[in-house]
């Protein structure tokens, strides 16, 4: 029986303090087919030095080095066209593989039918210095998982809600390929990867903490709603995409939620003119209720509303906000 060649992209910018870990655990993997990919983008740190080392030590590693920083979606597209395998991920060189990753998502996949694109899993929460912080999916004393995770045909609950640990994925090639990869004009990948895979694809949710998610100040995700960052102009690309892909009142009903919820914060960050080219999505999926008219009104005047965001997350969170 053939094992199916999995391979593995590591991106990597800027991720010297964390990079021997990763690959470290790159290398661990028990599964037996793998072919491993390192890009760097242009890094400014000891990484490509560090890179280097690994790719001399293991010749298995391909080692791919930018002249000029393309982001990490184009960086992603150059390695998948350069590989390979049946099965790809998307691996971030400030995460971590547990060493049985690729052998549990393989076997995952090999139950499941071949309408399955995409299999995800748990994740243990890490901080700089590799210390546990929990994991991705809180679980209550009943065994009850929160965020709740999806399975089959998601595309409405990918619309909605946020819900997967993005590192934790491992995809079909094919997949991909029908999707000809990552949207190089987007400054992230994953939710547009998910609209677009999910309304063809089923996903499968393996409950193991198979990854280690790294939470760092510099990390894409801290950044999303910081002045001048371009992940919501992208949201809100991503959002206009889906648009055209809706067929049901109850996918057009999750668009508008996430309509709702990224307007919100826009505004609450000040990111008013975002604020207003979502309201306006809003009001073309006829989602507007009185709440979101006074939003429009406060956004249009730019009101300056930021400490209700940080008093929540002061709440919430024991901490402030992004």
């Amino acid at each position: 029986m053939s094992v199916p060649l999995v391979s593995i992209i590591c991106l990597c910018y800027n991720h010297a303090a964390f990079l021997r870990e990763a690959l470290d655990s790159v290398l661990a993997q028990t599964y037996p087919n793998l072919e491993v990919l390192v890009v760097d983008d242009l890094s400014t740190d000891r990484s490509v030095e560090i890179m280097e080392e690994f790719a001399r030590e293991f010749p298995q590693i391909r080692f791919i080095r930018h002249g000029q920083n393309v982001g990490n979606c184009a960086s992603f597209n150059e390695a998948l066209q350069l590989s390979r395998g049946e099965f790809i991920i998307d691996f971030a060189t400030d995460d971590v593989l547990h060493p049985e990753r690729v052998a549990q998502q393989v076997a995952a996949f090999g139950q499941l039918p071949a309408s399955y694109g995409v299999v995800y899993t748990n994740a243990e929460l890490i901080d700089e210095q590799s210390a546990s912080l929990g994991f991705f999916y809180a679980r209550s004393a009943t065994g009850q998982i929160s965020p709740r995770p999806a399975q089959g045909e998601v595309f409405s609950e990918v619309l909605g809600r946020y819900f997967i640990c993005p590192p934790t994925m491992m995809i079909r090639r094919q997949v991909l390929e029908e999707l000809g990869g990552y949207d190089p004009a987007l400054a992230y990948e994953d939710f547009d990867f998910w609209v677009r895979s999910a309304r063809n694809w089923d996903y499968y949710f393996l409950d193991q903490p198979l990854c280690k998610r790294r939470m760092h100040a510099k990390s894409l995700s801290r950044k999303v709603y910081q002045k001048g960052d371009k992940q919501l102009a992208s949201t809100i690309k991503v959002i206009q995409k889906a648009q055209k892909l809706i067929r049901t009142p109850q996918e057009r009903e999750a668009l508008s939620t996430r309509i709702r919820y990224e307007a919100r914060h826009a505004y609450l960050t000040a990111n008013y003119p975002e604020a207003a080219q979502l309201l306006h999505l809003l009001r073309e999926e006829q989602g507007m209720t009185v709440t979101y008219r006074i939003l429009h009104l406060l956004t249009k005047q730019q009101v300056p509303l930021q400490f209700l965001r940080r008093w929540y997350h002061r709440w919430r969170y024991g901490g402030t906000a992004a």
